[in-house]
């Protein structure tokens, strides 16, 4: 069923990522993982909402141009994690991620995707925004949830798939594969689409 659309591309996942890897398997999506090494940075006056599909795009340009062919499909993503408008990164260590954790407890926060499909003739550039409400936690679940997952490669300091996705999640609004790291449906979607 899907195999018309998609049998045009060769896909590549340009992510390191592990959830992204098994969120585009699973829906069946065939691809390869290829990395390239990218400097994260972005200009100061870019509005948070607006920083996810930038580094998204600045993954995706990091592939030059004699790489791709008629059938190359490079798909990258960025995730970022926002609290009151201003933007929470990767934690620098345990202090840090216990820190970032402390601020999201009791609050809603803001999970941003940006992702960008690019072939040798085309661009697309979208991303995709989920709001997350934390219950008040305590430094002992914070302390707990730290040392045992060490969410360190994460925005915001947690995976939605770990133990605090299931004990200190309240709610959300918006796609929970988002929060993951990559909006699957929109993607889908737009691969539909491309």
């Amino acid at each position: 069923m899907l195999k018309p659309q998609l049998s045009k591309f060769d896909i590549i996942l340009a992510s390191a990522s592990p959830r992204r890897k098994q969120l585009l398997e699973e829906i069946g999506i065939p691809f390869k993982v290829q990395t390239k090494n990218v400097e994260e940075s972005f200009p100061s006056h870019l509005k948070p909402d607006e920083v996810a599909a930038y580094l998204s795009t600045l993954k995706a340009k990091a592939f030059l141009d004699d790489e791709f062919n008629e059938r190359t499909l490079v798909i990258t993503a960025d995730t970022i994690v926002t609290l009151n408008g201003k933007i929470l990164g990767k934690p620098t260590g345990r202090q840090n991620a216990i820190q970032i954790l402390q601020q999201l407890s009791a609050k809603k926060h803001r999970v941003i995707t940006g992702v960008t499909m690019r072939s040798k003739h085309k661009q697309t550039v979208f991303s995709v925004t989920t709001d997350v409400y934390f219950k008040a936690l305590s430094i002992d679940e914070i302390e707990f949830y730290v040392d045992t997952f060490k969410p360190f490669d994460k925005a915001g300091a947690y995976g939605i798939q770990e133990w605090i996705g299931h004990a200190a999640i309240e709610k959300i609004e918006g796609s929970y594969f988002n929060v993951m790291g990559l909006p699957t449906h929109r993607l889908y979607e737009e691969l539909m689409v491309f």
